[in-house]
């Protein structure tokens, strides 16, 4: 298992439109092809005017299998083409977990389709 952790630092004060234009049609299109979403998150101290959201994989090639559909989905680039001026920073770290660590979820079924 790897968790993935991707930090998106955006314009001053576009924290709020990003996330309601996440909730409203990025996670619909997202969470289904990726799978499993460990959290989502803004900062309120530190580095502010982040987002982080956290996706676990079985390996890397899972990973890469599941990023290559995301970025080949239509909806997915109408949607980012939406949001990416919003983004003025993008930041991405390969967690491992520590030897004790427990997987808490389940494996996601696969969509059917293609």
């Amino acid at each position: 298992m790897i968790v993935e952790e991707r930090i998106y630092t955006l314009q001053a004060g576009q924290a709020p439109s990003y996330l309601a234009a996440y909730e409203a049609e990025g996670l619909a299109i997202q969470k289904p092809i990726l799978g499993r979403m460990v959290g989502y998150y803004a900062t309120e101290f530190g580095p502010l005017n982040q987002v982080i959201h956290l996706w676990a994989y079985e390996d890397l090639a899972e990973r890469a299998q599941r990023r290559a559909r995301l970025l080949a989905d239509p909806e997915w680039k109408v949607y980012a083409a939406k949001v990416r001026p919003m983004v003025v920073r993008q930041e991405n770290k390969l967690l491992l977990p520590a030897p004790f660590m427990k997987v808490l979820w389940q494996a996601p079924e696969e969509p059917a389709g293609p």
